[in-house]
Protein backbone atom coordinates (compact mmCIF):
# COMPACT_ATOMS: atom_id res chain seq x y z
CA UNK A 1 0.00 0.00 0.00
CA UNK A 2 1.19 3.36 -0.88
CA UNK A 3 1.24 6.11 1.45
CA UNK A 4 0.99 9.89 1.46
CA UNK A 5 -0.40 12.57 3.72
CA UNK A 6 -2.43 14.40 0.68
CA UNK A 7 -3.82 12.52 -2.24
CA UNK A 8 -4.65 14.90 -5.32
CA UNK A 9 -7.27 13.37 -7.31
CA UNK A 10 -6.69 14.81 -11.27
CA UNK A 11 -3.48 16.18 -12.53
CA UNK A 12 -5.49 18.97 -14.60
CA UNK A 13 -4.78 22.97 -13.84
CA UNK A 14 -6.14 22.63 -10.19
CA UNK A 15 -4.53 19.77 -9.35
CA UNK A 16 -1.01 20.83 -10.98
CA UNK A 17 -1.30 24.31 -9.26
CA UNK A 18 -2.52 22.34 -5.83
CA UNK A 19 0.47 20.48 -6.18
CA UNK A 20 2.54 23.10 -6.43
CA UNK A 21 1.41 25.05 -3.64
CA UNK A 22 1.85 22.02 -1.45
CA UNK A 23 5.75 22.45 -2.91
CA UNK A 24 5.96 26.13 -2.05
CA UNK A 25 4.64 25.41 1.66
CA UNK A 26 7.80 22.59 1.79
CA UNK A 27 5.32 19.53 2.07
CA UNK A 28 5.99 17.32 -0.43
CA UNK A 29 4.67 14.07 1.19
CA UNK A 30 1.75 13.84 -1.49
CA UNK A 31 0.89 12.11 -4.51
CA UNK A 32 -1.12 12.93 -7.86
CA UNK A 33 -3.23 10.67 -10.00
CA UNK A 34 -4.08 11.11 -13.26
CA UNK A 35 -6.48 8.97 -14.89
CA UNK A 36 -4.76 10.21 -18.38
CA UNK A 37 -1.67 8.94 -19.74
CA UNK A 38 -0.64 12.65 -20.30
CA UNK A 39 -0.94 15.99 -17.89
CA UNK A 40 -3.26 18.97 -18.24
CA UNK A 41 -7.29 17.47 -17.65
CA UNK A 42 -9.25 20.18 -19.89
CA UNK A 43 -6.34 21.95 -21.09
CA UNK A 44 -5.44 20.63 -23.68
CA UNK A 45 -3.50 21.45 -27.33
CA UNK A 46 -2.37 20.11 -30.68
CA UNK A 47 0.98 20.66 -32.68
CA UNK A 48 -0.41 23.08 -35.55
CA UNK A 49 1.49 20.88 -38.02
CA UNK A 50 -0.48 18.13 -36.63
CA UNK A 51 2.67 16.33 -36.30
CA UNK A 52 4.30 15.42 -32.76
CA UNK A 53 6.09 18.58 -31.75
CA UNK A 54 9.11 19.01 -29.44
CA UNK A 55 11.29 22.14 -27.94
CA UNK A 56 10.51 25.25 -30.00
CA UNK A 57 8.06 24.13 -32.14
CA UNK A 58 5.94 23.67 -29.04
CA UNK A 59 4.95 27.31 -29.40
CA UNK A 60 3.02 26.66 -32.50
CA UNK A 61 -0.02 24.87 -30.97
CA UNK A 62 -3.67 25.22 -31.27
CA UNK A 63 -5.89 25.26 -28.05
CA UNK A 64 -8.27 22.26 -27.69
CA UNK A 65 -10.13 23.16 -24.69
CA UNK A 66 -10.02 26.71 -22.97
CA UNK A 67 -8.02 29.55 -24.97
CA UNK A 68 -8.72 32.89 -23.50
CA UNK A 69 -8.35 34.67 -19.70
CA UNK A 70 -8.98 38.09 -18.95
CA UNK A 71 -5.97 39.62 -16.17
CA UNK A 72 -8.21 42.91 -16.10
CA UNK A 73 -9.64 41.20 -13.12
CA UNK A 74 -8.50 37.48 -12.98
CA UNK A 75 -5.52 38.68 -10.53
CA UNK A 76 -4.39 35.38 -8.90
CA UNK A 77 -4.38 34.04 -12.47
CA UNK A 78 -2.24 36.43 -13.87
CA UNK A 79 0.27 37.06 -11.12
CA UNK A 80 0.52 33.42 -11.86
CA UNK A 81 0.91 33.83 -15.24
CA UNK A 82 3.82 36.51 -14.67
CA UNK A 83 5.99 34.36 -11.87
CA UNK A 84 6.20 31.47 -14.00
CA UNK A 85 7.36 33.64 -16.73
CA UNK A 86 4.70 32.93 -19.34
CA UNK A 87 4.04 35.71 -22.59
CA UNK A 88 0.32 36.55 -23.39
CA UNK A 89 -1.23 38.28 -26.18
CA UNK A 90 -4.27 39.70 -27.12
CA UNK A 91 -6.66 38.17 -28.88
CA UNK A 92 -6.86 39.20 -32.62
CA UNK A 93 -10.27 41.54 -32.93
CA UNK A 94 -9.16 43.84 -35.66
CA UNK A 95 -11.73 44.26 -38.57
CA UNK A 96 -15.42 42.96 -39.54
CA UNK A 97 -17.31 39.79 -38.22
CA UNK A 98 -19.47 37.48 -40.70
CA UNK A 99 -22.44 36.71 -39.50
CA UNK A 100 -25.64 34.26 -41.14
CA UNK A 101 -28.59 35.08 -39.38
CA UNK A 102 -30.55 32.03 -41.04
CA UNK A 103 -29.94 28.85 -42.77
CA UNK A 104 -31.34 30.00 -45.94
CA UNK A 105 -29.59 33.94 -46.01
CA UNK A 106 -25.87 34.17 -47.19
CA UNK A 107 -23.40 35.54 -44.97
CA UNK A 108 -22.75 39.31 -44.29
CA UNK A 109 -20.59 41.55 -42.80
CA UNK A 110 -20.94 43.73 -39.93
CA UNK A 111 -18.67 45.77 -37.89
CA UNK A 112 -16.80 44.13 -35.34
CA UNK A 113 -16.34 44.70 -32.04
CA UNK A 114 -13.33 44.43 -29.18
CA UNK A 115 -13.70 43.01 -26.02
CA UNK A 116 -12.81 45.19 -22.92
CA UNK A 117 -10.64 44.29 -21.10
CA UNK A 118 -9.31 42.68 -23.80
CA UNK A 119 -9.43 38.74 -24.41
CA UNK A 120 -5.60 37.09 -23.49
CA UNK A 121 -4.40 34.05 -24.75
CA UNK A 122 -0.50 32.51 -23.98
CA UNK A 123 2.23 32.26 -25.94
CA UNK A 124 2.51 28.10 -27.21
CA UNK A 125 -1.54 28.07 -26.28
CA UNK A 126 -3.03 27.58 -22.64
CA UNK A 127 -0.69 24.45 -22.38
CA UNK A 128 1.59 26.50 -21.84
CA UNK A 129 0.66 27.32 -18.10
CA UNK A 130 0.21 23.44 -16.95
CA UNK A 131 3.71 22.69 -18.71
CA UNK A 132 5.09 25.46 -16.47
CA UNK A 133 3.66 24.14 -13.68
CA UNK A 134 4.16 20.32 -13.80
CA UNK A 135 8.41 21.91 -14.64
CA UNK A 136 7.81 22.64 -10.99
CA UNK A 137 6.67 19.60 -9.23
CA UNK A 138 8.70 16.00 -8.53
CA UNK A 139 8.15 13.78 -11.10
CA UNK A 140 8.09 11.20 -8.35
CA UNK A 141 4.69 12.21 -7.17
CA UNK A 142 2.88 11.85 -10.60
CA UNK A 143 1.37 8.84 -11.42
CA UNK A 144 -0.67 8.76 -14.74
CA UNK A 145 -3.15 6.19 -15.81
CA UNK A 146 -4.45 5.70 -12.92
CA UNK A 147 -8.20 6.08 -12.54
CA UNK A 148 -9.54 6.58 -8.67
CA UNK A 149 -12.59 3.89 -8.50
CA UNK A 150 -13.12 3.86 -4.71
CA UNK A 151 -12.63 6.01 -1.71
CA UNK A 152 -13.04 4.51 1.73
CA UNK A 153 -13.22 6.13 5.40
CA UNK A 154 -11.12 4.49 7.57
CA UNK A 155 -10.47 5.54 11.30
CA UNK A 156 -7.67 7.29 10.71
CA UNK A 157 -7.32 8.16 6.76
CA UNK A 158 -8.79 7.56 3.37
CA UNK A 159 -7.79 4.71 1.56
CA UNK A 160 -8.16 5.45 -2.17
CA UNK A 161 -8.06 2.54 -4.93
CA UNK A 162 -6.93 3.44 -8.52
CA UNK A 163 -7.01 1.41 -11.54
CA UNK A 164 -4.49 0.89 -14.45
CA UNK A 165 -5.73 0.53 -18.05
CA UNK A 166 -4.30 -3.71 -17.34
CA UNK A 167 -7.35 -3.29 -14.54
CA UNK A 168 -4.23 -3.88 -12.16
CA UNK A 169 -6.03 -1.96 -8.64
CA UNK A 170 -3.23 0.14 -6.20
CA UNK A 171 -4.49 1.18 -3.00
CA UNK A 172 -3.44 4.89 -1.74
CA UNK A 173 -3.38 5.94 1.66
CA UNK A 174 -3.85 9.55 2.80
CA UNK A 175 -4.94 12.08 5.47
CA UNK A 176 -6.79 14.37 3.09
CA UNK A 177 -8.03 14.24 -0.49
CA UNK A 178 -7.92 17.10 -2.28
CA UNK A 179 -10.56 16.22 -5.71
CA UNK A 180 -9.25 17.83 -8.72
CA UNK A 181 -12.18 16.92 -10.92
CA UNK A 182 -15.55 18.39 -11.85
CA UNK A 183 -17.87 17.77 -8.93
CA UNK A 184 -20.42 15.37 -11.64
CA UNK A 185 -17.84 13.42 -12.92
CA UNK A 186 -16.48 12.86 -8.90
CA UNK A 187 -20.09 11.82 -8.14
CA UNK A 188 -20.49 9.88 -11.41
CA UNK A 189 -17.26 7.75 -11.52
CA UNK A 190 -15.65 7.47 -7.87
CA UNK A 191 -18.18 4.91 -5.07
CA UNK A 192 -17.61 6.36 -1.50
CA UNK A 193 -17.35 4.39 1.25
CA UNK A 194 -19.39 4.63 3.13
CA UNK A 195 -21.46 7.17 0.79
CA UNK A 196 -21.35 10.72 0.65
CA UNK A 197 -24.10 12.53 2.59
CA UNK A 198 -27.48 12.47 0.23
CA UNK A 199 -27.60 16.30 -0.45
CA UNK A 200 -23.92 16.80 -0.81
CA UNK A 201 -24.15 14.38 -3.44
CA UNK A 202 -27.19 16.01 -5.07
CA UNK A 203 -25.46 19.20 -5.42
CA UNK A 204 -22.13 17.54 -7.19
CA UNK A 205 -24.27 15.74 -9.49
CA UNK A 206 -26.37 18.87 -10.18
CA UNK A 207 -23.39 20.62 -11.13
CA UNK A 208 -22.60 20.93 -14.79
CA UNK A 209 -19.52 20.71 -15.96
CA UNK A 210 -18.15 23.48 -18.07
CA UNK A 211 -16.68 21.75 -21.48
CA UNK A 212 -18.32 18.94 -20.82
CA UNK A 213 -21.08 19.22 -23.50
CA UNK A 214 -19.09 21.35 -26.57
CA UNK A 215 -16.45 20.44 -29.31
CA UNK A 216 -14.14 22.53 -31.01
CA UNK A 217 -12.78 22.66 -35.13
CA UNK A 218 -9.53 23.81 -35.56
CA UNK A 219 -7.99 25.06 -39.40
CA UNK A 220 -4.89 25.47 -39.62
CA UNK A 221 -2.93 27.70 -42.39
CA UNK A 222 -0.11 29.50 -44.40
CA UNK A 223 -1.20 33.07 -43.24
CA UNK A 224 -4.18 34.15 -41.72
CA UNK A 225 -5.46 35.22 -44.98
CA UNK A 226 -9.21 36.75 -43.65
CA UNK A 227 -7.30 39.35 -41.84
CA UNK A 228 -6.37 40.75 -45.73
CA UNK A 229 -10.09 40.98 -46.35
CA UNK A 230 -10.85 43.12 -43.28
CA UNK A 231 -12.03 40.26 -41.41
CA UNK A 232 -11.60 39.69 -37.33
CA UNK A 233 -11.93 35.82 -38.03
CA UNK A 234 -15.29 36.00 -36.12
CA UNK A 235 -18.43 34.45 -37.33
CA UNK A 236 -21.53 33.77 -35.82
CA UNK A 237 -23.81 31.74 -37.20
CA UNK A 238 -27.23 30.06 -36.91
CA UNK A 239 -26.84 27.80 -40.28
CA UNK A 240 -23.98 25.66 -38.89
CA UNK A 241 -22.77 23.43 -38.03
CA UNK A 242 -20.13 25.94 -35.90
CA UNK A 243 -21.85 28.15 -34.08
CA UNK A 244 -19.74 30.84 -33.24
CA UNK A 245 -16.06 31.15 -34.77
CA UNK A 246 -12.62 33.05 -34.03
CA UNK A 247 -9.11 33.81 -35.31
CA UNK A 248 -6.82 31.03 -33.46
CA UNK A 249 -3.48 31.88 -35.31
CA UNK A 250 -0.47 32.02 -32.80
CA UNK A 251 1.55 35.35 -32.31
CA UNK A 252 4.79 33.87 -34.24
CA UNK A 253 3.04 30.74 -35.32
CA UNK A 254 0.71 29.59 -37.40
CA UNK A 255 -2.88 30.92 -38.70
CA UNK A 256 -6.02 29.57 -37.45
CA UNK A 257 -9.48 29.56 -37.41
CA UNK A 258 -11.54 27.97 -34.76
CA UNK A 259 -15.23 27.24 -34.02
CA UNK A 260 -17.77 26.17 -31.02
CA UNK A 261 -19.87 23.37 -32.70
CA UNK A 262 -23.92 24.74 -32.82
CA UNK A 263 -25.14 21.24 -33.17
CA UNK A 264 -26.21 19.11 -30.17
CA UNK A 265 -23.53 16.32 -29.04
CA UNK A 266 -25.62 13.28 -30.11
CA UNK A 267 -26.02 14.51 -33.62
CA UNK A 268 -22.61 14.95 -33.75
CA UNK A 269 -22.21 11.42 -32.62
CA UNK A 270 -24.27 10.15 -35.58
CA UNK A 271 -21.36 11.58 -38.00
CA UNK A 272 -18.03 10.23 -38.65
CA UNK A 273 -15.22 12.75 -37.89
CA UNK A 274 -14.53 13.17 -41.51
CA UNK A 275 -17.98 13.95 -42.41
CA UNK A 276 -17.94 16.75 -39.54
CA UNK A 277 -14.45 18.07 -40.72
CA UNK A 278 -15.75 18.25 -44.43
CA UNK A 279 -19.38 20.67 -43.01
CA UNK A 280 -16.70 22.66 -41.34
CA UNK A 281 -14.65 23.67 -44.17
CA UNK A 282 -17.82 24.38 -46.15
CA UNK A 283 -18.79 26.55 -43.58
CA UNK A 284 -15.70 28.37 -43.48
CA UNK A 285 -15.70 28.56 -47.08
CA UNK A 286 -18.79 30.09 -47.57
CA UNK A 287 -17.73 32.61 -44.40
CA UNK A 288 -13.84 33.82 -46.08
CA UNK A 289 -13.67 32.63 -49.06
CA UNK A 290 -12.03 29.68 -51.79
CA UNK A 291 -8.52 29.69 -49.10
CA UNK A 292 -10.71 28.36 -46.41
CA UNK A 293 -11.48 25.19 -48.27
CA UNK A 294 -8.19 23.97 -47.84
CA UNK A 295 -6.16 23.82 -44.15
CA UNK A 296 -3.19 22.18 -44.01
CA UNK A 297 -4.18 20.72 -40.73
CA UNK A 298 -7.60 20.78 -38.73
CA UNK A 299 -8.45 19.04 -35.21
CA UNK A 300 -11.77 18.34 -33.89
CA UNK A 301 -11.99 17.90 -29.70
CA UNK A 302 -15.47 16.87 -28.94
CA UNK A 303 -15.23 16.55 -24.84
CA UNK A 304 -18.89 15.40 -24.63
CA UNK A 305 -17.19 12.08 -25.49
CA UNK A 306 -13.95 12.55 -23.53
CA UNK A 307 -14.96 9.97 -20.41
CA UNK A 308 -12.68 12.26 -17.62
CA UNK A 309 -14.83 14.72 -18.48
CA UNK A 310 -18.36 14.00 -19.51
CA UNK A 311 -20.98 12.11 -17.91
CA UNK A 312 -24.06 11.44 -19.66
CA UNK A 313 -25.94 13.79 -17.63
CA UNK A 314 -23.69 16.48 -19.35
CA UNK A 315 -24.67 15.86 -23.17
CA UNK A 316 -28.28 17.64 -22.19
CA UNK A 317 -26.27 20.52 -20.51
CA UNK A 318 -26.75 23.99 -22.17
CA UNK A 319 -23.41 24.52 -21.38
CA UNK A 320 -23.64 27.42 -18.98
CA UNK A 321 -21.05 27.91 -16.23
CA UNK A 322 -23.02 26.67 -13.00
CA UNK A 323 -23.07 28.25 -9.24
CA UNK A 324 -20.04 26.61 -6.70
CA UNK A 325 -21.77 23.86 -4.51
CA UNK A 326 -20.20 22.74 -1.11
CA UNK A 327 -16.79 21.77 -1.18
CA UNK A 328 -16.75 19.37 1.26
CA UNK A 329 -18.98 17.48 3.63
CA UNK A 330 -19.87 20.04 6.61
CA UNK A 331 -20.40 16.57 9.18
CA UNK A 332 -20.76 12.95 9.27
CA UNK A 333 -17.55 10.46 8.03
CA UNK A 334 -16.44 12.42 5.18
CA UNK A 335 -16.52 15.83 6.92
CA UNK A 336 -12.34 17.09 7.01
CA UNK A 337 -11.26 14.58 4.67
CA UNK A 338 -12.37 15.71 1.33
CA UNK A 339 -12.01 19.53 -0.49
CA UNK A 340 -13.75 19.90 -3.68
CA UNK A 341 -10.43 22.13 -5.99
CA UNK A 342 -11.83 21.90 -9.42
CA UNK A 343 -12.69 24.70 -11.20
CA UNK A 344 -16.53 24.36 -10.93
CA UNK A 345 -15.91 24.90 -6.86
CA UNK A 346 -14.78 28.57 -7.71
CA UNK A 347 -16.53 31.11 -5.49
CA UNK A 348 -16.31 33.79 -8.33
CA UNK A 349 -14.98 32.19 -11.84
CA UNK A 350 -16.63 28.61 -11.56
CA UNK A 351 -15.74 26.85 -15.24
CA UNK A 352 -13.31 29.51 -16.19
CA UNK A 353 -8.91 29.03 -15.84
CA UNK A 354 -8.63 31.32 -13.58
CA UNK A 355 -11.23 29.25 -11.16
CA UNK A 356 -9.20 26.68 -10.92
CA UNK A 357 -6.18 29.14 -9.77
CA UNK A 358 -9.12 30.09 -6.92
CA UNK A 359 -10.46 26.32 -5.99
CA UNK A 360 -7.14 24.97 -5.78
CA UNK A 361 -5.98 27.84 -3.80
CA UNK A 362 -8.48 27.75 -1.53
CA UNK A 363 -8.16 24.22 -0.91
CA UNK A 364 -4.78 23.85 -0.27
CA UNK A 365 -5.39 27.14 2.55
CA UNK A 366 -8.14 25.04 4.08
CA UNK A 367 -5.66 22.23 4.85
CA UNK A 368 -4.75 22.79 7.95
CA UNK A 369 -8.35 23.44 9.29
CA UNK A 370 -9.29 19.98 7.85
CA UNK A 371 -6.25 18.67 10.21
CA UNK A 372 -7.83 20.11 13.14
CA UNK A 373 -11.33 18.41 11.82
CA UNK A 374 -12.61 14.52 13.47
CA UNK A 375 -11.05 11.73 12.06
CA UNK A 376 -13.32 9.01 10.17
CA UNK A 377 -15.66 7.73 11.83
CA UNK A 378 -16.18 10.15 14.77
Amino acid sequence: MQTARIAIVGAGLSGLYAACLLEQQSLHDYVLLEARDGLGGRIACAPASGQPATGAEKLDRVDLGPTWFWPGYQHQLARLVDDLGLTSFAQHETGDTVVERSPHEQPVRVRGYANSPPSMRLTGGMAALTDALHRRLDARRIHTGQTVRRLRCMPQHVELDSENAHGEVTTWRAEHVLLALPPRLVEHSIEFEPALPPALAGQWRATATWMAPHAKYIAVYDTPFWREQGLSGEARSARGPLGEVHDASMQGGSAALFGFFGVPADVRQSVSESELKAHCRTQFTRLFGSQAATPKAEFIKDWAFDPYTATAADLQSTGQHAQAPATTAPSGPWSGRLTGIASEWSPQFPGYVAGAIEAAGLGVKALHLLAQTSPCGK
